[in-house]
């Protein structure tokens, strides 16, 4: 289930909002211009197949959005040097706030990640799991932890072959906040 922490920029100790309520996840974003979405979850989606597998719901979004390009990634843990460097990879890379040119639409089939939205003196953490959807604007401050140990897979929508690349602040701001990990961990203890 979606969850949604949300703390002045300022200090991340005091929590502002922390809600699973789709529909109040939904309000506190769009007033951001952030689209949040739920979607049937299905069984078995790998990378290979997802954008098949959600063929109506891609559709939709595609015409609706007007992207271009639709692919699905996938992050599987493994007992293997090559998972281990590529997830530490992956994971230091987007963890440093930054921006895109292109609107970052990304569909969880299967697993979690958070986003973390920078906007308006706040910090938005929107822990998705698999059935979310979260569109956010271009230009939208953020960063992305897909935790210590990745597993997931996700359908990424674009406009354009370099919609993806970073901008990155320069500023550590992510450090300051939980982690996927810790708010995974809290998540499930309730």
């Amino acid at each position: 289930m979606t969850l949604l922490t949300v703390w002045p920029d300022t200090d991340p100790g005091t929590v502002l909002v922390r809600t699973t309520d789709a529909a109040e996840i939904e309000a506190a974003l769009k007033e951001h211009g952030v689209r949040f979405e739920r979607w049937p979850v299905l069984d078995g989606v790998t990378a290979a197949n997802a954008v098949e597998a959600y063929a109506g719901p891609v559709a939709r979004v595609t015409e609706t959005e007007g992207y271009i390009l639709v692919d699905a990634m996938e992050m599987t843990p493994a007992d293997t040097d090559e998972y281990r460097a590529k997830a530490v990879e992956f994971r230091q890379k987007f963890l440093a706030e930054h921006t895109h040119d292109d609107d970052e639409d990304r569909y969880f089939a299967r697993g979690a990640g958070v986003f973390y939205l920078h906007v308006g003196g706040r910090v938005y953490g929107v822990l998705c799991e698999a059935g979310d959807l979260l569109s956010v604007p271009a230009n939208t401050t953020h960063w992305f932890d897909m935790g210590t140990t990745p597993d997931y897979v996700s359908i990424r929508f674009f406009h354009d072959d370099d919609g993806w690349v970073g901008n990155f602040t320069g500023s550590d701001i992510a450090q300051s906040f939980p982690t996927f990990d810790q708010l995974m961990a809290g998540h499930r203890q309730g």
